[in-house]
């Protein structure tokens, strides 16, 4: 890991870890937060000379697959499942990681979601119900911050990641 991608990985995760306490208070990401990650991680590929538009193209589809699943969801069950800030916070991750890394931080969040409700139900014995809320954005950031670092190490080259 060069200097650079060290401390591009502390900005991201500094930035990630604020976003992931104020969602995990209030079930809310601030826009002041999420959206300036987006030119950041723009940025941030320019940087790394990786091919900016795949990174624009995973903030497009990050922000879309979201709010996609957003709507589908709430056509689905007549109330909200996800908030807007979620999939701006996927744009975020889209533009920091590229399109090819979309399911990998999806996947990196979904199975730490998992992982924390499971552990929530064996060490307390709390049950989720059908209309328990769960901040998925501190998860979200999980999943970006995780992925971000493996492509630092070169961890998902096997994947084209």
């Amino acid at each position: 890991m060069t200097g650079l991608d060290l401390a591009l990985t502390l900005i991201l995760s500094s930035v990630l870890i604020v976003l992931a306490i104020i969602d995990w208070r209030s079930y809310r990401l601030p826009d002041y937060l999420t959206l300036p990650l987006i030119p950041a991680g723009l940025t941030a590929a320019w940087l790394l000379s990786e091919p900016l538009w795949l990174h624009a193209l995973g903030a497009g589809l990050g922000y879309g697959a979201l709010v996609a699943l957003e709507k589908g969801y709430e056509a689905m069950r007549g109330r909200p499942g996800l908030g807007r800030g979620d999939a701006k916070l996927f744009a975020a991750g889209g533009a920091w990681c590229g399109a090819l890394a979309l399911p990998t931080m999806l996947l990196a969040a979904s199975v730490s979601a998992i992982l924390w409700i499971l552990a929530l139900r064996l060490v307390n014995g709390q049950e989720l119900k059908a209309d328990s809320m769960i901040a998925f954005g501190p998860f979200l950031g999980f999943g970006i911050a995780f992925t971000f670092v493996a492509q630092r190490l070169d961890l998902l080259a096997f994947a084209g990641i």
